[in-house]
């Protein structure tokens, strides 16, 4: 079943292509054109926390983890990345 998002961006940033191409992580750059916005927009969601999928940080690289944006993709609903709603001091 291919997304709107899919039908705009065309056949390289469709679920499938992505399943079939890329590895555990895609560039920042693919996942916001996927996503539907710009890289720049895409690294400014980064660093507010609110980039619709799991970004991983891997010394000055930062990756998108493709299970993670497939399931964006798919469900349209996003899984935040706010590092700070998981680090709450316990009572």
């Amino acid at each position: 079943m291919h997304t709107k998002i899919e039908e705009t961006l065309g056949p390289r940033y469709s679920t499938d292509c992505i399943r079939a191409t890329w590895g555990g992580t895609g560039s920042v750059e693919d996942a916001s054109r996927a996503l539907g916005f710009s890289r720049a927009k895409g690294y400014d969601l980064i660093r507010s926390g609110q980039f619709p999928c799991r970004v991983l940080r891997i010394g000055r690289k930062t990756r998108v983890v493709t299970a993670s944006l497939l399931r964006v993709l798919e469900s349209g609903e996003p899984e935040y990345n706010d590092a700070r709603a998981g680090c709450r001091p316990t009572p």
